[in-house]
């Protein structure tokens, strides 16, 4: 005997909202959106032209194919014809994957993304998931949609561009000196160098000298002159096309520089990644990538902030990230949290005036190694020697004074400015300990480059992290942002980018790690379901089972078959 099964009859009911589990992620998805308020929809609207597909139901089809690790347009429309959670979020729409491209690199995208987030936050925040106190910043690189050797290297660039302006002055030189062109009116205080307008100047005016060859050549008839006058064409006509290579190669390398900016290198099918060492190198041969700096912050193990940075090193975009934070997301809680990476007197510096209510709980390089008991009994470290503030000198491990001498200024590449005082020894001529106490070179003293701002702030910095509260909140760092990083590569298995620009890549990271709150927050939800059956049904074999399924189905990856065909 068997069930009733008969391919033609109609089956009830007719919302497939039934079909999908009391805690699908569809319910969750649709839930975000809809929250969004409705003015954030008006920029897609247009009164021209074919009815366009209403964005929230483009915004929901997307995101909930990112919680299943579908990145690829044509496999998101695929899932509108097979699965029935993406049927229902739909409601019977089958937008092509072409719409779903260009829908979702539209740059008013940016704009949904961040009311995504915000209220995303406010329901944490509603249902007490997280308790604004701290965030917890942390940065991973993503590599870019860029071929691997598409390399352009600032430094390259800059020989190159300097060869170009010495070879074509001294080519004008040679050429007024042999009377082939005549002087051209020249700005004096740009005697090194010929501007774009005199480089082309003097090719018109090569131009005009190889003209006038000609007309001599076709107005001869002697076999001989005619000889003569090509045998004279030759040099100018080479340095015509030389000029002109000139002119070519000073654009391209003045538009390599203005795209480079700050950074050392780009690529060239994505300019605006730069090339940074991956922790993944399958090369395995330290093969720099093109990539981009993701930077979050989260509590709780969501991420409630995020941007994208083209420099390799985490120090030089927290500032503007909580600049970001602040415009974009939320205020600042009482405690930004990160590790070493982020550890420098600037960063300290800007945080403790322009954030008076923030306190930063951010180590920094040396942090970790000061504590040992090797690096506090060493004696040829300056910080373990002897001061006299009266006489303001320190005194090294031969017994001789260590007197300050003067201060010293230094500009890093942002322009930032530091203040060390300069400590130098007496005579280390005949020192037993000069060979392990100083690097100096033989006829000079050891000195000593002492920061006191840098030393207050390290302090501070020292003095947090050994409170209990403050200790407390920075040892949740690992546990707080480090998984969101391995849930987006390893779980929802987001390596590389498959757009290309920072607008672009900003907004699909957008829709990728909101995929993975999506998945943690539905999963959690059912997890607090469960439990609370079983204080209803008391059946804790059948709640741990539940619990097991909801946390397989969170940490460990679906499968393309699973997104496709099983709901």
């Amino acid at each position: 005997m068997f069930k009733e099964y008969n391919m033609d009859q109609l089956v009830l009911p007719m919302d497939l909202s039934f079909q999908l589990q009391k805690h699908d992620v569809a319910f969750a998805v649709n839930d975000l959106i809809e929250s969004i308020p409705e003015e954030a929809f008006d920029a897609f609207y247009t009164s021209n032209g074919r009815p366009s597909y209403h964005p929230k139901m483009m915004m929901k089809v997307i995101l909930c194919a990112y919680t299943q690790s579908v990145f690829s347009g044509r496999k998101i429309e695929a899932m509108l014809h097979d699965s029935i959670r993406m049927m229902w979020l739909a409601q019977g729409y089958t937008p092509t994957y072409r719409s779903l491209n260009r829908f979702r690199v539209h740059p008013n995208i940016q704009e949904l993304l961040r009311q995504c987030f915000v209220q995303f936050r406010c329901r944490l925040v509603e249902e007490e998931t997280i308790d604004n106190e701290a965030i917890f910043i942390d940065g991973t690189k993503i590599e870019a949609n860029a071929t691997k050797f598409s390399f352009v290297w600032k430094k390259s660039v800059q020989r190159y561009h300097q060869d170009v302006i010495t070879k074509s002055k001294a080519m004008y030189d040679a050429l007024v000196e042999q009377e082939i062109i005549p002087a051209i009116e020249r700005d004096q205080e740009e005697e090194d160098m010929l501007t774009d307008q005199e480089m082309k100047d003097m090719h018109e005016s090569l131009d005009r000298t190889v003209e006038q060859f000609n007309e001599q050549i076709e107005q001869s008839s002697d076999a001989q002159e005619r000889k003569q006058l090509r045998s004279a064409r030759k040099e100018p006509k080479e340095k015509r096309k030389k000029i002109k290579e000139f002119i070519d190669r000073k654009i391209r390398y003045e538009k390599d520089l203005a795209i480079l900016g700050d950074r050392n290198s780009y690529s060239k099918t994505d300019p605006d990644a730069t090339f940074m060492r991956m922790k993944d190198d399958y090369m395995r041969n330290g093969q720099l990538k093109a990539g981009y700096n993701l930077q979050i912050a989260t509590e709780g193990q969501y991420t409630l902030a995020y941007d994208v940075f083209p420099n390799p090193t985490d120090t030089r975009t927290l500032l503007p990230f909580l600049d970001t934070i602040e415009k974009d997301y939320f205020p600042l809680p009482d405690y930004l949290v990160g590790d070493a990476g982020y550890g420098s007197e600037q960063n300290y510096d800007t945080i403790l005036s322009n954030h008076p209510g923030t306190t930063p709980l951010i180590t920094y390089g040396m942090y970790r190694k000061e504590k040992k008991r090797s690096f506090k009994q060493d004696p040829y470290h300056a910080v373990n020697w002897e001061y006299d503030p009266e006489e303001d000198s320190f005194l090294c491990p031969n017994g001789q004074k260590v007197p300050f001498r003067y201060r010293s200024r230094r500009k890093d590449r942002s322009g930032f400015e530091r203040t060390f005082k300069v400590y130098e020894c007496e005579d280390c001529t005949s020192c037993p300990f000069r060979v392990d106490c100083s690097r100096a070179k033989e006829g000079t003293n050891r000195k000593v480059y002492y920061n006191e701002r840098w030393e207050t702030q390290k302090a501070h910095i020292r003095q947090l992290l050994s409170e209990e509260k403050t200790g407390a909140i920075y040892g949740r760092r690992k546990t707080d942002v480090e998984p969101v990083f391995g849930f987006l590569k390893a779980n929802l298995r987001f390596t590389r980018m498959s757009v290309r620009g920072k607008a672009k890549v900003k907004q699909e990271l957008g829709f990728a790690l909101m995929a993975v709150n999506m998945r943690k927050f539905t999963a959690m939800r059912q997890i607090h379901y469960c439990f609370s059956q079983t204080k209803r049904f008391r059946r804790p074999a059948w709640v741990i089972e539940s619990v097991f399924y909801v946390l397989e189905n969170y940490f460990v990856p679906a499968s393309f078959s699973y997104v496709c065909y099983i709901t």
